[in-house]
């Protein structure tokens, strides 16, 4: 078995891992820093995990965290990350020091000391390396679309076009051969962050995979947090019975993974024997608008609210998401057992024995605005 720290390990996913891999036997560390934003007041470690695992309180920002933290262990997990796109996009040095200085400063200690043994690293990447991702254009085949410009979005032109004829593509899932065009300041980061360890992974001789989650939810995910993800936030809002906000023209599109799929591909990753490294997508193998979401979830409790399509539109966001997950079959033997409408429902089950909270997202709507990163349609 395997002693395994997990950075983040106190987080959404990293709690799921530690429950997963504590049941089938192995030592877990987690190191984490408890960050009022997605945390709050609650600085502890839900209870069912607390008396099992060893707790670093650290943050991956400082090299003596690293150092208290690695010794005796065989398996890393890294899992810790600032993870919203929108926010990326202005709390600039904030994302590169928690992505990619925490990541230079594991790196770092293990390059420096002979003495750790570390066997397999496993990195938390993101689709978003992608940008708009794989699309399909009758005329021009297989190709990847630029990012979207504002005037365009302004005008209502919402969906990708041809690089090469400028004329209509749709979107196909998005293989790990597609070439990365991050949108996003939160992008750019997985996309570095994702490179690195696989740089070091030669470098080193550590076997490692770089996992690109598409969009992860389900029970124990933050409700608080603005940053990550429209569930919570249209959860939140259609128990207050305020108005969904939805962005653009409804029709974009997400692959949402559940977290059961999400920890069973990682934990594959740690009980690997040989020595492969990789990008490998992590998804659903489907994925839904975000109008229909924003449906589901109005309906679920009893259409309490009025869902809007707004045509309003924020810098760095993407316009579909499905991943292509060939490659995850053949490495890892993964194959999605949720599908969205089962998840989902799981999810508001859960979230609603949760405490609301919508502060949060006001407040990150009109951080935004006052950037000039949030239009309106013209």
């Amino acid at each position: 078995m395997s002693n395994v720290l997990i950075s983040g390990g106190a987080g959404f996913i990293g709690t799921n891992v530690a429950r997963s891999l504590l049941c089938r036997g192995h030592c877990v560390t987690l190191l984490d820093n408890f960050s009022p934003q997605v945390h709050g007041e609650n600085a502890t470690l839900p209870v069912d995990l607390a008396p099992h695992v060893r707790l670093v309180r650290g943050d991956v920002r400082d090299p003596d965290t690293w150092a208290a933290a690695l010794p005796g262990h065989d398996t890393i997990v890294n899992l810790a990350a600032e993870t919203g796109t929108g926010q990326s996009m202005y709390e600039v040095s904030k994302y590169e020091q928690v992505n990619l200085a925490g990541t230079a400063l594991l790196y770092q200690q293990l390059t420096k000391n002979a003495g750790f043994h570390v066997k397999r690293i496993v990195v938390a990447s993101s689709r978003a390396i992608y940008g708009e991702g794989a699309y399909h254009c009758d005329r021009d085949g297989v190709v990847y679309p630029q990012s979207r410009s504002t005037a365009e979005k302004k005008r209502g032109l919402f969906n990708p076009v041809c690089p090469v004829c400028r004329g209509e593509c749709i979107q196909i899932p998005t293989p790990e051969s597609a070439p990365m065009q991050p949108s996003s300041f939160y992008g750019l980061t997985k996309q570095v962050q994702e490179q690195m360890t696989l740089l070091f992974a030669h470098v080193l001789g550590i076997p490692s995979f770089a996992l690109r989650y598409q969009n992860v939810y389900g029970p124990g995910q933050s409700l608080r947090n603005p940053y990550t993800g429209i569930l919570a936030i249209f959860t939140n809002q259609t128990r207050l019975g305020a108005e969904l906000s939805v962005f653009e023209d409804g029709y974009e599109s997400r692959d949402f993974v559940f977290i059961d799929d999400v920890v069973r591909a990682t934990v594959a990753c740690i009980d690997r024997a040989d020595d492969v490294s990789g990008a490998i997508n992590v998804g659903s193998g489907e994925c839904a608008s975000v109008l229909e979401v924003a449906n589901l979830i109005n309906e679920y409790f009893g259409r309490r609210s009025q869902v809007r399509v707004t045509g309003a539109f924020r810098d760095g966001d993407i316009r579909h998401g499905l991943a292509d997950l060939t490659q995850a079959r053949a490495l890892l033997g993964y194959a999605p057992q949720w599908s969205f409408r089962d998840g989902l429902k799981e999810f508001l089950a859960w979230a609603e024995q949760g405490k609301i909270s919508s502060e949060g997202y006001k407040r990150s709507l009109a951080e935004l605005r006052e950037r000039g990163l949030l239009h309106a349609k013209s």
